[in-house]
């Protein structure tokens, strides 16, 4: 059996979870609790690009937010 997240051919969907982290999720398979669709289903290389054009940051939000200059 092949990894379905390997599928050139499948359809994915893109996943965000309340870091603001993305993940390429096969359309077929169940959504894991705390992850939000971003993208519906699209070709992989279509949410390849989605992923690679807004998820630009790769620190989880508490840590972008943590390191945040503060205003004085």
């Amino acid at each position: 059996m092949s990894n379905p997240f390997d599928d050139q051919d499948g359809t994915f969907l893109v996943l965000v979870n309340d870091e603001g982290q993305h993940s390429l999720w096969p359309a077929f398979a169940q959504r894991p609790d705390g992850w939000t669709v971003a993208l519906d289903e699209s070709p992989r290389d279509a949410a390849l690009a989605y992923v690679e054009e807004n998820w630009t940051d790769m620190r989880p939000l508490s840590l972008r937010e943590a390191s945040a200059p503060r205003a004085s």
